[in-house]
């Protein structure tokens, strides 16, 4: 049976240069991050950071394989409601696929851009992609050809090099 979604561990890292109105953010500052309209995770509120939010706050997320972005916001707390602070985009190919090993975990900045576009501090946070534990062990013995008996180990690692003059070889 195959997945629809992939988990990420978001560690909230901490938040820089925080504004509302152009002036530094005093308190209260939490982290919304939101994968799709059904998925929604939340951090505790940083109540003295001020516009340095420190977080710490590891969260797991689930993904779904079609979403292509995850979306960041840092968010605010005042007597009237809660106030975006912040918003980065992310995409999903930052951290998944290409040459990155699995579950290789990346420290990643984000700029963060307030309701009018502008750049309004910074967001540090790290994502590690889960691997599906069917995917990181081997759960059955699997069938092979006997080999007849010898005195090495039996286990081979192979590894691709780059050979620019192959007459030397």
């Amino acid at each position: 049976m195959e997945s629809t979604s992939r988990t990420l561990e978001v560690t909230v890292i901490s938040g820089e240069n925080l504004r509302t109105n152009r002036k530094p953010v005093k308190k209260n500052t939490f982290v919304v991050i939101r994968t799709d309209s059904n998925n929604v995770c939340t951090t505790k509120m940083d109540a003295d950071g001020g516009s340095y939010p420190s977080w710490n706050e590891k969260l797991v997320v689930d993904v779904p394989l079609h979403v292509r972005f995850i979306t960041v916001e840092v968010q605010c707390k005042t007597s009237v409601g809660n106030k975006i602070v912040g918003v980065a985009r992310i995409p999903i190919s930052d951290f998944v696929g290409g040459y990155v090993p699995q579950s290789y975990l990346h420290f990643l900045s984000y700029r963060l851009r307030d309701s009018k576009g502008e750049g309004n501090g910074i967001i540090n946070i790290s994502v590690r992609a889960k691997i599906p534990k069917s995917y990181s062990s081997c759960s059955e013995i699997g069938i092979g050809v006997p080999l007849e008996e010898s005195n090495f180990g039996g286990v081979v690692t192979g590894i691709p090099i780059w050979c620019t003059n192959l007459e030397k070889f």
